[in-house]
């Protein structure tokens, strides 16, 4: 834990004797999410060494609101106060939209104390703030039915041929928890990652993921029927919700539809399990997986990032269809997946 100073005298910084009553309250708040976990404060400490603040209010002996936060801090990508990296939700959520207001009004002073470029609180639901609005992705979910035809009777008659026609082409289907999965998982991504021309993060993150997290996170792996590599994806797991989060795959994931086989069987598992939401994640709005999504019949849901411009003049834009990372681009995409792999995590920990 970091030694500042917090000006509210309610609201505390998180230290492990409160994580079990930390992830008690998320789990029951109707705005708590997998990304509220405290969990996070760990996994991000421990893979990219970044500041964690995760504030809470304390009222009576009880917490009645959190807001976990991390400083992210890079020449190249900017000065950041967020909630949270490497996530798609985060924010203040609180017993009421009044503490919500405190422990934003106490991130505000956290940001001009570590004098960043910005905070940035990323809301699934429109708040009542006076903070800056940016609105520039959708969230993706639909309910799981409670057997796989009515699954897949679920999804839009376009998408349902596609995964028809990759249930004829003999995949083979792994999901494992711990790190069985993980090497080919993390192959697979890289892979993904590279071709896309995104630096890929360090293979100790993803293990980290599941040591902090155990039972909560299991892996996917596709392989075609002469046991080659293809898809594969790593899911969380939150009250009743699944959230296939990290996924990736091969040049040969196009042809056998692998990965559209991958999220149909990971919705039918979740729902043999007792989950009853799918949780697509996020997608910037009009991206190719933003129109990937909808053509499962999912709606968009618009996401409410809030910022706070500290030293920062204008909003961030770290897209990669920002026109001054396309030549960046263009070069990840040739380098080896060896040297990927190597270099991509010393920028990936400030893409968060």
């Amino acid at each position: 834990m970091n030694n500042i100073s917090i000006t509210n005298n309610a609201i505390k910084q998180l230290t492990s004797s409160e994580f079990s009553s930390w992830d008690h309250y998320v789990k029951n708040h109707q705005q708590g999410s997998f990304f509220h976990l405290s969990g996070w404060q760990q996994v991000i400490s421990k893979s990219f060494n970044h500041d964690c603040y995760f504030l809470f209010i304390e009222l009576d002996g009880s917490i009645a609101g959190v807001l976990p936060l991390v400083e992210v801090k890079s020449k190249l990508f900017g000065h950041a106060l967020v909630s949270t990296p490497f996530c798609v939700y985060g924010g203040a959520i609180a017993d009421s939209p009044e503490l919500v207001r405190q422990l934003e009004q106490e991130a505000c002073l956290l940001a001009e104390k570590l004098s960043v470029d910005y905070l940035e609180l990323r809301y699934q639901e429109k708040q009542d703030s006076t903070l800056l609005l940016k609105q520039a992705h959708s969230a993706f979910g639909c309910e799981l039915a409670e057997d796989n035809e009515k699954i897949l009777a679920s999804i839009k008659k376009k998408q349902r041929a596609v995964i028809r026609h990759s249930l004829k082409n003999e995949l083979n289907f792994s999901l494992e928890t711990g790190n069985k999965n993980l090497q080919d998982f993390y192959h697979l991504l890289s892979t993904s990652y590279r071709n896309l021309g995104t630096p890929i993060f360090s293979k100790v993150y993803f293990e980290n993921l599941v040591d902090v997290f155990g039972d909560n996170i299991d892996i996917a792996v596709i392989k075609s029927k002469d046991e080659q590599l293809s898809s594969a994806v790593m899911n969380f797991y939150f009250n009743e919700q699944v959230l296939p989060y990290y996924g990736g795959g091969n040049d040969s994931a196009r042809g056998l539809k692998s990965a559209d086989y991958m999220y149909y069987q990971v919705m039918c598992s979740a729902s043999e399990k007792g989950y009853r939401w799918y949780d697509f994640g996020r997608s910037k709005n009009d991206s190719g997986p933003y129109k990937y999504k909808k053509n499962w019949g999912m709606e968009p849901k618009s996401l409410y990032y809030y910022y706070h411009l500290v030293n920062a003049t204008e909003l961030p834009n770290l897209s990669p269809n920002n026109p001054k990372y396309k030549l960046f681009i263009e070069l990840w995409q040739k380098l080896p997946l060896k040297v990927s792999q190597i270099v991509g995590p010393f920028l990936s920990k400030f893409l968060g």
